[in-house]
């Protein structure tokens, strides 16, 4: 069978596309998809003048496309409950949410306006409430939700005593336990849907290793030599080898948003070279990601903590 590609993607007209993280890498990749099979898609994010010159560019591949922006701060609660209030207000069935954005492995721990460690805020409590407090629309929809999460899942630990890493922070653990979250979040909505009768498609997919400047904003972020060494060495000469381009990595997110074949609880990503590359298919989730017991648990604390409740 020939490997699924953006040509692949079915005539999504009159369909409402959500992304975060939609003016750079992976989310602009994943808009460009959705847009040009027809589908509406609104663009999250926090920067106005990338949200303007991203939806041009979409605009600029595909002249037909409905596109707009909306400035919403993934960091903050209030502004996804805002965002999220807004498309309520519109009251419009949403058909795919793709919760893409996210932040990598700061060097130093930051906190988010809500005191919640930046990465878990971004990555990961952010998503959970967005999706929550959208549920009306997705469900009138049937919606396809699709959770972003990352080979760094297989590192991951979920730490109860101290989800926001107020002790012992690394920027690495912290990043594996936001995907590892974000992957089974993404399972444990699969299996509420069904039991609840939510009627929602709930899927996961990871990039494997796409060239983006996730690394860039993220662990070596105010390393000027650090920087100096990922331009002029890592980049050019080592990472295209086991990298695929921002694209590329897209293709798994759009396999999931949009695949007839793909079913609740799937888990993509590329299918070459241990995950990092290659074209979409299915993708391991490890013993840790699969244990419902704590799925259940991170589920039912986290309404806890985004206080919002998806019954």
């Amino acid at each position: 069978m020939p490997d699924w590609n953006i040509n692949d993607i079915p005539d999504l007209s009159a369909k409402l596309a959500v992304v975060t993280g939609a003016t750079g890498g992976l989310g602009l990749e994943t808009a460009l998809g959705l847009a040009g099979g027809g589908a509406e898609v609104v663009l999250v994010g926090r920067n106005p003048a990338k949200g303007r010159d991203a939806a041009s560019l979409i605009r600029a591949r595909h002249p037909d496309a409905k596109v707009w922006f909306e400035q919403v701060d993934l960091a903050s609660l209030a502004s996804v409950q805002e965002f999220a209030d807004d498309l309520l207000d519109e009251g419009r069935a949403i058909d795919i949410l793709v919760n893409n954005a996210g932040l990598m492995s700061l060097p130093t721990r930051q906190v988010s306006v809500d005191g919640h460690e930046l990465q878990w805020a971004t990555n990961y409590l952010s998503h959970f409430a967005l999706t929550a407090r959208l549920m009306p629309l997705l469900k009138a929809g049937r919606a396809r939700v699709v959770q972003l999460s990352s080979i760094a899942h297989r590192q991951g630990r979920i730490r109860f005593d101290d989800l926001d890493y107020a002790t012992g922070y690394k920027g690495w653990p912290v990043y594996a336990q936001s995907k590892l979250a974000m992957l089974m979040f993404g399972l444990e909505l699969d299996r509420r849907s069904a039991a609840n009768e939510w009627g929602l498609t709930s899927v996961v997919a990871h990039p494997g290793y796409a060239r983006t400047d996730l690394i860039h904003n993220g662990p070596v972020s105010g390393r000027p030599l650090a920087q100096a060494v990922m331009g002029r060495v890592f980049r050019p000469l080592i990472e295209p080898l086991f990298s695929h381009s921002a694209q590329a990595g897209a293709l798994p997110i759009l396999m999931a948003a949009t695949a007839a074949s793909v079913k609740g609880g799937d888990y993509l990503g590329p299918a070459r070279l241990h995950e990092l590359k290659g074209p979409p298919g299915p993708a391991k989730a490890e013993p840790q990601a699969l244990d419902e017991a704590v799925a259940a648990r991170l589920f039912n604390e986290t309404e806890t903590i985004v206080d919002v409740r998806f019954a």
